[in-house]
């Protein structure tokens, strides 16, 4: 999924969508950037052309290694859950006060 139909899956609008990962989201997610770096330090892709096959490469092993994480655990590595649960109130986030007014 895009960054964008990440954040509508998970129901967020301006919030952080890394904020708002489950802990084996996070990790995917930083399997895939990792990977995408060592390849691009390996091969010096040139231009948008390269740099978006490498990034693509690299995504597909978080893809991996997120079907692997699913066939072992029987479970799925996406979740709707949001880590800060907000909740919206006339189309703008109703954020509680813990200050004694």
């Amino acid at each position: 999924m895009k960054a964008s139909e990440y954040k509508s899956y998970k129901g967020l609008r301006k919030e952080s969508l890394r904020d708002n990962m489950t802990d084996i989201e996070v990790a995917l997610t930083n399997i895939g950037e990792i990977a995408t770096r060592d390849i691009a330090r390996q091969e010096h892709p040139q231009g948008l052309t390269e740099n978006l096959k490498v990034a693509k490469r690299g995504g597909g092993v978080a893809k991996g290694t997120r079907d692997l994480y699913e066939k072992e655990t029987n479970k799925s590595a996406l979740s709707k859950e949001n880590a800060l649960n907000y909740q919206y109130v006339d189309e703008r986030p109703k954020i509680e006060s813990t200050i004694n007014e």
